[in-house]
């Protein structure tokens, strides 16, 4: 019996376990939780963040993410407390390495974005590990995936979250100092942390917007 049938039968007896009104309770759990996400501001988030063990929690959402031939494309790089400083500078040295006019205003206010959020994580995509034939957009999807799943998983846990990127990220000296090779790519920060304020939720796209029923040509 394959992996992917052991996964199937798994997935089919763990349904069988609920009753309807079970599931109909899940399912309206986990659209509550996906309501309720919104982006909070890394300024905005405040400690405490996640402790070590809701942590894992949150790497553990990010592992069930699809992914093709299972060779995990992309990892997670976390900045603790201590490491803040050094990330700081690579801030600092991004902003000059693109700007070298940049006013000591302009470079301490790119050092401030590494301690914006009690968590803060980097996602890397590897466009090299593994099997060859899962191209550069399936990785990206999983990875997407993964970031999504994480973000769920901070939201059930009343935290706030943002996805954020920038020009820092393309920086030969930012990538360098993180000890990226030319085929890992910086894809975004997600910071997590608590908030003390309401938060309106963003209107969201009617279905229209973006389904449609393919009709073949006649």
């Amino acid at each position: 019996m394959t992996k992917e049938s052991v996964e199937r039968i798994a997935v089919r007896q763990f349904s069988l376990k609920l009753s309807e009104a079970s599931r109909h309770d899940c399912v309206a759990m986990m659209l509550e939780v996906l309501r309720e996400r919104r982006t909070v501001l890394p300024k905005r988030l405040m400690f405490p963040g996640p402790s070590s063990q809701e942590l894992q929690l949150l790497l553990e959402a990010a592992s069930t993410a699809p992914d093709h031939a299972q060779i995990v494309p992309w990892k997670f790089l976390n900045f603790p407390e201590a490491s803040r400083p050094a990330l700081g500078e690579l801030f600092a040295n991004a902003l000059i390495e693109r700007d070298s006019n940049a006013s000591k205003d302009e470079i301490n206010q790119a050092r401030a974005k590494a301690d914006r959020a009690p968590l803060l994580l980097l996602l890397v995509v590897d466009e090299a590990k593994g099997d060859c034939k899962v191209d550069l957009n399936e990785r990206l999807i999983s990875a997407g995936c993964a970031v999504q799943n994480v973000l769920s998983c901070a939201t059930a846990m009343g935290f706030g979250s943002a996805v954020t990127s920038g020009k820092a990220l393309k920086s030969y000296s930012f990538r360098r100092g993180l000890g990226l090779g030319h085929q890992a790519h910086a894809i975004c920060f997600i910071s997590v942390g608590s908030f003390n304020f309401t938060q309106p939720i963003k209107v969201r796209p009617v279905s229209d917007e973006f389904f449609s029923n393919w009709v073949p040509n006649s």
